[in-house]
C-alpha cells in the first residue's frame, strides 16, 4: 500500500513586489502553519518516507520545516523543477517515477495545479481549492509508484490551517 500527500507551499510574503515569483520566501503566518500542519500529520501517526518539492523558495521553505518535524535530514529532500507550475500530466509523471521503496510520500508544490491533480485522484472528492500549507491525502493498493495513475485511490483527508 502507497499513501501520497500533496501539500501545497505555506503562505509566502508579497512584501517586495520585485522579488521574482519562484524566490519569494514564506512570511509570518507561512512559518507558523507549516509546523502546525506537519504536526497535525504527526498527531495521525503519520510517518513519510520521502520529501519531494518544487525548487520554488517556498515549496523548498515548506518542505524543509515538515522535515525537521518528522527528524528527517534535509539533505533527502528530492527536489524536481518539473514540480513548479506542473500540469495534472506532469504530478502524475513524478509520481510515477517515485521510489517504491517509500511508501509515504509528501509532495510540496504549487496552485493550479496541485489542486487540479487532487480533484483527479477521487472520484467523488472535490475541492475548490487547495488552500496555502493545504494536505490532501490519497492511498492506494499497489507495490510500485509506477502503478499510481491507473490504480483506485481511496481518500483519506483533506486539511488546511483554517480548518480547526
Amino acid at each position: 500500500m502507497k499513501k501520497l500527500f500533496l501539500v501545497r507551499h505555506a503562505k509566502s510574503s508579497w512584501e517586495n513586489f520585485s522579488v521574482a515569483d519562484r524566490d519569494r520566501p514564506l512570511n509570518a503566518r507561512g512559518k507558523q502553519d507549516a509546523p502546525e500542519m506537519a504536526k497535525r500529520l504527526l498527531d495521525k501517526k503519520i510517518r513519510i518516507d520521502a520529501f519531494v518539492t518544487s525548487p520554488a523558495k517556498r515549496a523548498k521553505k515548506t518542505c524543509k520545516i515538515f522535515c525537521k518535524e518528522f527528524e528527517h535530514k534535509e539533505a533527502d529532500i528530492l527536489e524536481v523543477g518539473k514540480l513548479y507550475e506542473a500540469s495534472t500530466e506532469t504530478f502524475f509523471q513524478v509520481v510515477s517515477e517515485l521510489d517504491s521503496n517509500a511508501n509515504c510520500v509528501a509532495i510540496f508544490s504549487h496552485n493550479p495545479g496541485i489542486t487540479d491533480f487532487a480533484n483527479m485522484l477521487c472520484e467523488h472528492v472535490k475541492i475548490d481549492n487547495m488552500p496555502t500549507c493545504g494536505i490532501f491525502a490519497v492511498e492506494c493498493h499497489i507495490k510500485t509508484w509506477n502503478e499510481f495513475g491507473d490504480s483506485k485511490k481511496t481518500f483519506l483527508f483533506f486539511d488546511y490551517p483554517k480548518s480547526s
